[in-house]
């Protein structure tokens, strides 16, 4: 990959949302995209959001865990 060329990052955040930075799109199953006018976006992880696949911050009301690393 060139140096030049832009790189998608997905983030895990502790405690927190995916935060997705970089050039990204984003289907539903049926493969219908879904909107995002947005250069960074956060997804949410712990399943409770009302506007999933985004983050709401209900994690926070719930108290979500998880690290932030990867879990074996």
């Amino acid at each position: 990959m060139s140096s030049d060329q832009e790189v998608t990052v997905i983030t895990p955040y502790r405690n927190g949302p995916y935060l997705v930075r970089g050039p990204f799109r984003i289907a539903d199953q049926d493969g219908k995209e879904i909107e995002m006018n947005r250069e960074v976006v956060a997804l949410c992880r712990c399943g409770k959001s009302r506007i999933r696949p985004l983050c709401d911050g209900t994690h926070k009301t719930i108290g979500f865990e998880s690290e932030s690393n990867r879990e074996d």
